[in-house]
C-alpha cells in the first residue's frame, strides 16, 4: 500500500510509521515542521517514507499527494492536555481537528484516483463524561467541549462518504506507551510520590499504542471495517486501580493522591481530561474479532515499563 498519514510524528503517528514501513508499505508523511521529520525518520533508515510539508488549515499544492495513495490516516490535531484552555487555545483545538479533517476531504474529493479508505482519528471525549455509564458506539454524544469537538471533528470526516470513499472514525481513548500520558504519570512514581489524580473514582478507558496501532492497520486493509469503533481496551479501569496497578508494577507506593485543584492549577478547564472520564467500551471491535495483544492493564503497563 501507499499511505498518506497526517500527525505522523506524533506519538501515535511515529508508531504507526515505524510499523508501516517494516512491513514493507510506501508512507507518505504530511507534516508541518519537515525538518523535524527528516529527523524523526531520516532516509537511510526509512527510504520507503516521502516527507511533504503542508499547512493543516489550508488548500494547497500538497493535496496532489493524497490523488496516489491507496489509505489515508488523519491523526493530526493540537495536545489537549497540556497548557490551560484559554479561549485562544480551545479555538486551535477545534481549528486543528475541524479544518485539518475538512482539507484532506477536500484533497480527496479533488484526486482523480482516490484513495479507497480513510481513517479519521476522533476521542472517547465524544460521550461526555460520567462516573456511571457506559458507553459504547450507538451511545449519543455528550455536551461539553471535548463532545463538541468531537461532534465537529467527525462530520467533517463524514464529507468523504459524497466521494464513495469507505470511512473508519477511530474514538481513540488514553493512549499507553512509552511517551504521552503514562509519560506523565511515571516519574511521580519513581521519586516514591505516586497516587491517584483527583477522587480516584473517574474511569480510565485505555488502549495499548501497538493495539491500536494493529487497529488502524485492520482498518485500512479489510474493507468490511467501516463506519465508528471505539480506539479502546476491553477493560477500563477507575483512576485508583490505574495507580495501584502502576505502583505494583513499577514496585512503587501509590498512596499519594493528587488534589482536583492542584491539576485544575495546572490546567485550568483542560483538567477534565484527567479529573472527569467515562468508561467506554469497544464493542465494534470485539465484534469483528480483533484479537487484543494487551486486553488488561496489567499486561499492558509490564510490557511498557519492562
Amino acid at each position: 500500500m501507499k499511505v498518506a498519514i497526517t500527525g505522523s510524528t506524533g506519538f501515535v503517528g511515529s508508531r504507526l510509521v515505524q510499523r508501516l514501513h517494516g512491513e514493507g508499505h510506501k508512507i507518505v508523511v504530511l507534516t508541518r515542521n519537515t525538518t523535524f521529520a527528516q529527523k524523526v525518520f531520516p532516509s537511510e533508515a526509512f527510504p520507503n517514507v516521502e516527507i511533504v510539508g503542508y499547512i493543516p488549515n489550508a488548500s494547497g499544492s500538497w493535496q496532489s499527494v493524497i490523488a496516489s495513495c491507496d489509505g489515508v490516516v488523519n491523526l493530526a490535531g493540537e495536545p489537549i492536555g497540556e497548557g490551560r484552555w484559554t479561549p485562544e487555545r480551545k479555538q486551535e483545538i477545534l481549528n486543528s481537528r475541524k479544518l485539518g479533517t475538512q482539507k484532506i476531504v477536500e484533497a480527496i474529493a479533488n484526486a482523480n484516483s482516490k484513495p479507497s479508505v480513510l481513517i479519521n482519528a476522533s476521542a472517547i471525549g465524544y460521550y461526555g463524561t460520567s462516573e456511571t455509564a457506559t458507553f459504547d458506539e450507538t451511545s449519543l454524544s455528550g455536551n461539553d467541549f471535548l463532545a463538541q469537538v468531537c461532534q465537529a471533528w467527525e462530520a467533517e470526516a463524514t464529507k468523504v462518504k459524497d466521494d464513495g470513499v469507505r470511512l473508519v472514525i477511530l474514538r481513540f481513548g488514553i493512549v499507553l506507551g512509552n511517551g504521552g500520558a503514562l509519560g506523565k504519570m511515571i516519574p511521580p512514581f519513581k521519586l516514591f510520590a505516586g497516587g491517584p489524580i483527583g477522587s480516584g473514582r473517574q474511569w480510565f478507558s485505555w488502549i495499548h499504542v501497538d493495539d491500536l496501532v494493529n487497529l488502524i492497520l485492520q482498518a485500512l486493509t479489510k474493507p468490511e471495517i467501516e463506519g465508528v469503533y471505539n480506539a479502546t481496551a476491553p477493560n477500563p479501569v477507575r483512576m485508583a486501580d490505574l495507580s495501584q496497578t502502576l505502583g505494583q508494577v513499577m514496585n512503587r507506593p501509590s498512596w499519594l493522591p493528587v488534589p482536583g485543584f492542584a491539576i485544575e492549577a495546572l490546567l485550568g478547564d483542560g483538567a477534565i481530561v484527567v479529573l472527569e472520564g467515562q468508561q467506554v467500551i469497544p464493542k465494534r471491535a470485539v465484534q469483528t474479532g480483533f484479537e487484543y495483544k494487551y486486553p488488561n492493564l496489567q499486561s499492558a503497563l509490564t510490557q511498557i515499563l519492562n
